[in-house]
């Protein structure tokens, strides 16, 4: 009588899934907590249309995107934040120097410096501006890293104070730690993290680089940081 973890099939169906270059640049991508067009994803990917195509049909299957359709064009996305989690929790894994490898041209040495900066991880703010504003937080009492990340009381008082919205009604977490691959300590995410991140960009404090994950944080965002947590512009930079 077989005593194998019923489970198993299934995590090694989802290993498969994520075990392809392909599949994993198009997983990566996503961490933008964007839709994108099969057409995009293939050019990213470096891919043709037709094979890239199949491989987002595997990810739709095994539940680790979603897909829209408008008109003519096949939207895809993380399926939900549980998939942006795994995939952000995985890359932390690799390897340091495989990450840190040369790049090969100016602008992708460019890129890669703009997403350690600063970057969305799905729905919050990741790379050192992640952990700059998480580290903020924790030094002011309105987060605790000591017992797994909580929001404190004062920290909910915070949110309110600063015209930010946080919603604590759904099945989310208040606030979690995320382990950031390129500083290789967490930074915040959860409901709090998706909030800070939300109204960054609504509110103008921080503007998107492009098409890429990259964020910069515009002056407004500076005056922000600072008056709200007493981060110094040159952390920001």
């Amino acid at each position: 009588m077989s005593t194998e973890d019923p489970r198993a099939a299934g995590l090694a169906a989802l290993a498969g899934l994520i075990a392809d270059r392909t599949r994993a640049a198009c997983l990566l991508a996503l961490l933008d907590g964007r839709a994108w067009t099969a057409g995009e994803l293939a050019r990213h990917a470096g891919v043709a249309a037709s094979t890239l195509s199949e491989h987002l049909g595997k990810l739709v299957a095994g539940g680790l995107l979603a897909e829209e359709r408008q008109g003519r064009h096949r939207y895809v996305r993380l399926a939900d934040a549980r998939v942006a989690q795994l995939v952000e929790d995985l890359a932390a894994q690799v390897s340091p120097t495989a990450v840190r490898q040369a790049p090969r041209t100016l602008r992708a040495a460019s890129a890669g410096a703009a997403l350690a900066r600063g970057r969305t991880c799905y729905d919050h703010l990741a790379g050192r501006l992640g952990t700059v504003l998480t580290d903020a937080l924790t030094e002011r009492g309105l987060l605790r890293q000591d017992t797994g990340f909580a929001l404190t009381d004062a920290g909910v008082e915070w949110f309110a104070a600063a015209g930010i919205p946080l919603d604590l009604t759904g099945r989310r977490p208040p606030a979690r730690a995320c382990l950031d691959w390129t500083e290789r300590r967490p930074h915040l995410a959860g409901a709090a993290g998706a909030a800070l991140c939300r109204h960054a960009l609504g509110a103008g404090w921080c503007a998107r680089i492009g098409s890429s994950r990259a964020v910069t944080v515009t002056p407004s965002g500076e005056r922000a940081f600072s008056d709200l947590l007493g981060v110094s512009s040159s952390a920001l930079r």
